[in-house]
């Protein structure tokens, strides 16, 4: 019973962070200061054209069966161009629609930097305030991670549900994912984002307990007097505590996969890039893996790892992995490190990227900074420019030149997909020890390994083995001077 008290409890508090408080009730004094504006400033705060969620085909039953959160979505261009800016909201209208959201409208506003106190500024707060009565939203989502006193101040003033870029993302990873570490890691970035922007409505949290005031509250809740908040908050790094054990619990058997390979000297290729870009298509191309494929972002969070063999008939694996977002969520890349270590220990990462996608060069940049934290900045790369078949001929041509290592392909198509394999084969890790041996015929297992782990560059069958002139690792080496010296 006690547990089930406590599961209710953490529910409650996931729940309370999207609260909406009462009515919405301001003095106009307090923003006098928007009359003295200038002109260009007062209409900084620009809609984007387009940008409703069209929905066709849905009568009124099965809309009100989906209930669809209708959302404003807000942005602060600080730097780049207006094409980089409005790129951005397009992102996050993506976002808001595959949470399962419906964009009524799409605002942004040119800053320095965004506002301490209200992310678009007290004056812009009004209009906003205006267009979200005006529509009917019932959330704002803003493009950008709020500070707590931020999400506060914008959820008292506009009196809807408030949603930074994070939180979407955290509750898009919610939604997909699947297996029990993938469930376990997106909890624990939930609360590890929730916990600084945990707060109480009203004297409710405020309270001190102690004593017998403390009630339910047992031995660890008596004392000097530990708030109710400072109560929840401790339960709550329990509950991460909790998580992180389970989280490294699981960890074992991937790693102990994953060293089994390196034991064997298999090479291993990751596939990394932009969600969406077209990763899981990729693998399910090479290995027939069956793979979910979606036309939504994060469809993949659980990696998928699949053996492939080389036209030589050397074996390597392709992993498929989580995709990458403009400004990952930190909470994120330390609870999915075990996963994301897919691509950090890989010998090669085939890194997708979307050719159709208006600016290309942002998603590579964003997801080469994601591989840097990670500590992949390092490993050999190839640039596979997907979806060409849909892409401006131009803008391919361009990332092939400033790329050296990329080839273009579609999987849709099949354009280009024999030349990136081609690729793919040559940058795999090269077995360092040349061999010229002649095997016995009664070791087919040595013949068997060379063509699984080595390079072979000549292979002939004589009356007394198999002369074999080849590239191996040390390992498989010794066991070939071994097995040929018993031999003699």
């Amino acid at each position: 019973m006690a547990d089930d008290g406590y599961d209710k409890l953490f529910d409650e508090l996931l729940r309370e962070s999207a609260r909406v408080a009462a009515d919405f009730d301001y003095d106009e004094n307090d923003f006098q200061e928007n009359d003295q504006q200038e002109l260009s400033d007062r209409n900084a705060l620009r809609r984007i054209k387009g940008f409703s969620t069209q929905l066709q085909d849905i009568s009124e039953a099965e809309y009100r069966q989906l209930q669809l959160e209708r959302v404003v979505l807000v942005g602060v261009w600080t730097e780049g161009t207006a094409e980089m800016a409005d790129n951005s909201m397009a992102e996050l209208k993506a976002l808001a629609e595959t949470a399962g959201s419906e964009v009524l409208d799409a605002l942004i506003q040119r800053r320095d930097k965004p506002d301490p106190a209200t992310y678009i500024g007290s004056g812009k707060l009004v209009e906003l305030r205006q267009i979200v009565v005006a529509t009917g939203a019932d959330t704002v989502v803003c493009d950008g991670e709020l500070s707590p006193a931020q999400l506060r101040t914008l959820e008292d003033k506009l009196k809807v549900k408030v949603v930074d870029r994070v939180a979407l993302i955290l509750d898009i990873f919610a939604q997909h994912a699947k297996s029990k570490e993938g469930k376990a890691q997106v909890e624990l970035a939930q609360i590890a984002y929730l916990l600084p922007r945990l707060r109480g409505w009203g004297d409710s949290l405020s309270r001190q307990v102690g004593g017998r005031a403390a009630g339910g509250a047992g031995i660890g809740g008596r004392g000097p007097g530990e708030t109710k908040i400072e109560t929840d908050r401790r339960r709550i790094r329990d509950k991460m505590a909790k998580l992180r054990r389970e989280i490294a619990e699981m960890k074992v058997s991937r790693d102990t996969k994953r060293q089994e390979r390196k034991r064997f000297n298999i090479p291993s290729v990751a596939i990394a890039g932009y969600t969406n870009a077209g990763k899981s298509s990729l693998l399910n191309h090479l290995t027939g893996a069956g793979v979910l494929v979606e036309n939504a972002l994060f469809a993949t969070l659980d990696p998928t790892v699949r053996k492939c063999e080389t036209s030589e008939g050397r074996v390597y694996t392709l992993s498929d992995t989580v995709g990458f977002v403009r400004h990952l969520p930190h909470q994120l890349v330390d609870a999915f490190k075990s996963t994301l270590e897919e691509v950090s220990g890989a010998d090669l990462i085939v890194h997708v990227v979307d050719g159709s996608h208006s600016d290309p060069f942002e998603q590579i940049r964003a997801v080469r900074e994601v591989i840097n934290d990670i500590g992949g900045g390092d490993i050999p790369e190839i640039i596979a420019i997907n979806k060409v078949d849909i892409a401006s001929p131009d803008v391919v041509m361009e990332i092939l030149r400033k790329e050296p290592n990329s080839y273009a392909f579609s999987v849709r198509s099949g354009f280009g997909i024999e030349g990136l394999i081609h690729a793919i084969e040559k940058s795999l890790p090269h077995p360092s020890v040349e061999i010229t041996t002649v095997i016995p015929y009664n070791r087919g297992d040595l013949v068997s390994a060379i063509h699984e782990k080595g390079e072979i560059l000549s292979e002939e069958h004589l009356a007394e083995g198999t002369a074999i002139h080849a590239y191996v690792d040390g390992g498989l080496a010794k066991a070939i001077e071994l097995a040929t010296a018993k031999q003699e």
